[in-house]
C-alpha cells in the first residue's frame, strides 16, 4: 500500500509539472491573453507542490510558489521505474564478494546515498543483467571512484556497494536505474569479465561501533560520582574545622570514597586533584614543596593526600602546631603547605571534582573521541550552516550521521573520497566538523577563481545541497547548488528537455577565467516559480581549498 501511494503521488506531481509547463507555453505564444486568464492560471498553480518552510518565510507573493525539493530527489527525468525483487541489503563485515564494478569519474558514493544511473554502453548493460541475476549478492554492484593522474586513470582503493532498488528497461535496450549506497568495501583486485565489464573482488569493511568515552582509556573505572554513597561512611580524621554538618557529611563521604579505592585508583585520583590545587596556587615554590613532600612519603606513598586525606593524622597535626616555632625552613614550608591544603579543601566544592572521570587525560581529551558528543556538535553546525535536511534524527546514530553528512556536504571530490576512506566514526565526524567550520569559498579547480560562497548556498533537493544526477548520455554529475555565482559565463540557450529540476531550463556555465565547464545555470520556465534561477556547480571542478 505504501508503494502504491508513493507511485500515485509521483504521478500526480508529474501531471502538475506538465500543467505548469503547458501554462508557460501559453504565456509565450499568446502573451496578450495572460492578463485575462490570470485567475484560471492561479487556480492551476495552487495545487503545485511547494516547499512549506520556504513559503512560511514570508518572501513569496500571493501568486508565487516555491520549488519543492522533494521533486528533485525523485529523479523524475528517468521516467517510471519498477522495484527490484530479492534484494539483500547488508552482509557481515569482512565478507568477500565478487560483484560487477561501476567505475565513475567525479562520483563518490556513500552508504545511504542515492545514485541514479543511465546505462547505455553494452558492457555496463551486461553488468546490470549480471547483478540482477547473481545469487551471492542479488541486485548489488560496486561503485568506485576513478580519477585522472596525468594521462592515466586510477582506481580508488575504497568504494561502496550499491543496491539496485528500481530500474526500467527502455525500448532501445538501455536501462534507467536508481541505486542506493549500502556498505563500504576495500578493493582487493579486479578483472575484465568475458562479457566485457569490470568485476572486482571486494571485502566489506567491518565498521566500528560508536562509543561514548572510549572504554579502553578508563579501564574498569567509573566516574567518581557513582561511587559516592556506595560504601558506608567512615569516621573522619580531618585536621580542619568544619563549618557545618553538611561539610562534615561531605568530608565523611570523601573519606569513605578514598578508602574504597584500589592503590592504582588512588594514584590517579590524587594526581588529578593535586594538579588542580597546584594550578590554583600562585607560588612556584609551593609547587616545588608539593612535589618534594609527595616523594618523601617513604613506604606509604599516600601519607600526603592532596585533598581527600591530609599528610598527617589529627594527633600529628596538633603536635606540628605546638612545635611549629623553631622548625627548619623546610619543615615550616611543609606546615604552611598543609594549612593551605586544608584551607583549599574547606573553601572548595569537592563535588565538582568527583564528577570528573578518574583517568590520566582530562575529560575534554576523551570527548574529542566521544562519537555521541561529536554527533551533537556536527548536527548543531549543520543546522547553523546548511539547515536542510534536518539531521536531528541521527544524533543517537553517529555512524549513520557521519555518512549522511559526508554524502551531502558541498566539498570537492577528493575530500569526499578522503571522508569515505576514513575508518572510525569519531575520526570521520571530527573531519566533518572541521570542514563545516572552515568551508567558506568555492574555487575553480583549474584557475582557483572564487566562483561561489557559503552564504549563497541553496538547497534544491531533499538530498541536501549536494546530490548526484545523470544526463541522457549516462554521465553522472555530483552538483552543489547556489543562489548566485561569480565569474561564470553562460554558453548557449536555455534547454527544458531532460532537466533535473522540474520547471527549470538549463544552460551550460563555464568559468570566465579558464573557460572550463563548471556546471549549469537553471532558470524557471514559469514566472511564478521561485527561486527564479540558481547555479549548479560540479563537485569534480571544485578545488580542495575552500577557506
Amino acid at each position: 500500500m505504501d508503494d502504491e501511494r508513493i507511485r500515485e503521488r509521483e504521478r500526480l506531481q508529474i501531471e502538475q509539472i506538465r500543467e505548469l509547463d503547458f501554462e508557460e507555453l501559453q504565456v509565450e505564444e499568446v502573451d496578450d491573453l495572460h492578463d485575462s486568464d490570470s485567475d484560471d492560471n492561479n487556480d492551476d498553480l495552487s495545487s503545485f507542490p511547494f516547499s512549506s518552510h520556504a513559503q512560511a518565510s514570508g518572501n513569496l507573493g500571493d501568486d508565487e510558489l516555491m520549488f519543492n525539493p522533494a521533486l528533485a530527489s525523485l529523479h523524475m527525468y528517468l521516467g517510471e521505474v519498477e522495484d527490484t525483487q530479492n534484494r539483500v541489503s547488508f552482509v557481515d563485515g569482512g565478507t568477500v564478494l565478487k560483484i560487477p564494478l561501476f567505475y565513475l569519474e567525479g562520483v563518490v558514493l556513500f552508504p545511504e546515498a542515492t545514485l541514479p544511473l543511465r546505462i547505455i554502453q553494452p558492457s555496463f548493460l551486461a553488468a546490470v543483467e549480471r547483478a540482477l541475476n547473481q545469487a551471492n549478492a542479488p541486485s548489488t554492484i560496486g561503485v568506485i571512484r576513478v580519477y585522472r593522474e596525468g594521462a592515466q586513470f586510477k582506481y580508488a582503493s575504497v568504494g561502496t556497494t550499491a543496491e539496485i532498488r528500481q530500474y526500467r528497461r527502455l525500448g532501445d535496450g538501455s536501462f534507467n536505474v536508481i541505486t542506493r549506497g549500502q556498505q563500504r568495501f576495500r578493493l582487493k583486485h579486479r578483472w575484465t569479465d568475458v562479457e566485457g565489464f569490470t568485476c572486482g573482488e571486494v571485502q566489506i569493511v567491518d565498521e566500528d561501533v560508536p562509543l561514548r568515552t572510549p572504554r579502553d582509556a578508563f579501564g574498569k573505572l567509573v566516574p567518581l560520582s557513582k561511587l559516592r554513597g556506595r560504601y558506608p561512611l567512615g569516621t573522619a580524621s580531618l585536621s580542619t574545622p568544619l563549618r557545618d554538618m553538611d561539610a562534615q557529611s561531605e568530608a565523611n563521604s570523601e573519606e569513605s570514597f578514598e578508602s574504597a579505592l584500589s592503590p592504582s585508583e588512588k594514584r590517579l585520583h590524587y594526581s588529578v586533584v593535586d594538579s588542580i590545587f597546584c594550578n590554583s596556587t600562585s607560588s612556584d615554590d609551593d609547587q616545588v614543596v608539593s612535589t618534594s613532600t609527595v616523594q618523601s612519603s617513604g613506604s606509604n606513598p599516600y601519607s600526603l593526600r592532596s585533598i581527600g586525606c591530609l599528610a598527617s593524622s589529627h594527633d600529628n597535626e596538633n603536635e606540628d602546631e605546638q612545635s611549629a616555632i623553631g622548625k627548619t625552613p623546610v619543615s615550616q614550608e611543609k606546615y604552611q603547605k598543609q594549612n593551605r591544603l586544608a584551607s583549599f579543601r574547606q573553601n572548595t566544592d569537592l563535588s565538582r571534582f568527583r564528577m570528573t572521570p578518574r583517568a590520566f587525560w582530562p575529560f575534554w581529551a576523551y570527548r574529542m573521541f566521544d562519537s555521541y558528543y561529536l554527533a551533537q556538535r556536527a548536527v548543531d553546525l549543520w543546522k547553523q550552516i546548511v539547515g536542510v535536511p534536518n539531521m536531528e534524527a541521527f544524533v543517537n546514530k553517529p555512524d549513520i550521521l557521519s555518512f549522511s553528512i559526508a554524502s551531502k556536504i558541498p566539498v570537492s571530490e577528493s575530500i569526499r573520497q578522503e571522508l569515505l576512506e576514513l575508518d572510525g566514526v569519531s575520526y570521520r565526524l571530527q573531519r566533518e566538523i572541521e570542514l563545516l567550520e572552515s568551508f567558506d569559498r568555492v574555487r575553480c579547480i583549474h584557475c582557483q577563481t572564487v566562483i561561489a560562497r557559503r552564504k549563497d548556498m541553496l538547497v534544491m533537493s531533499n538530498e541536501g545541497p549536494l546530490g548526484a544526477y545523470v544526463n541522457p548520455y549516462g554521465y553522472v554529475h555530483e552538483i552543489m547548488t547556489f543562489y548566485k555565482a561569480n565569474d561564470i559565463a553562460l554558453r548557449g540557450r536555455p534547454v527544458k528537455k531532460d532537466s533535473w529540476f522540474p520547471g527549470y531550463a538549463w544552460t551550460i556555465a563555464n568559468c570566465a577565467t579558464c573557460e572550463t565547464q563548471l556546471g549549469w545555470h537553471f532558470t524557471a520556465t514559469n514566472k511564478k516559480l521561485k527561486p527564479s534561477s540558481f547555479w549548479a556547480v560540479r563537485g569534480s571542478q571544485v578545488a580542495d581549498d575552500m577557506r
